[in-house]
């Protein structure tokens, strides 16, 4: 059951990936971001519970405060690119 999940999570990671890279709009790269920080949290916490220590929760807590930051770091830069934008027509 667990190899599923972890499967499943990879694939997340390839789609983000794949959004990242191919995405037409800043915005789609911002979900992208964020998935791709959600995928390494998930992996995180399934390496918690296969290895049983507590150290890889420390990590998932560290890589969701960064993913966190990071999304409202570059929403809030697409969004000033977004008004300088309207303001040049």
């Amino acid at each position: 059951m667990l190899t599923w999940l972890v499967l499943a999570t990879l694939l997340c990671c390839a789609l983000g990936l794949a959004r990242f890279i191919l995405g037409p709009s800043d915005a789609d790269r911002v979900v992208a971001v964020d998935i791709l920080f959600s995928s390494a949290l998930v992996l995180c916490i399934f390496a918690a519970l296969t290895t049983q220590r507590v150290l890889f929760l420390d990590i998932a807590i560290g890589i969701a405060v960064i993913g966190f930051v990071a999304t409202l770091a570059w929403s809030r830069l697409v969004e000033r690119r977004g008004a300088a934008e309207e303001d040049r027509s």
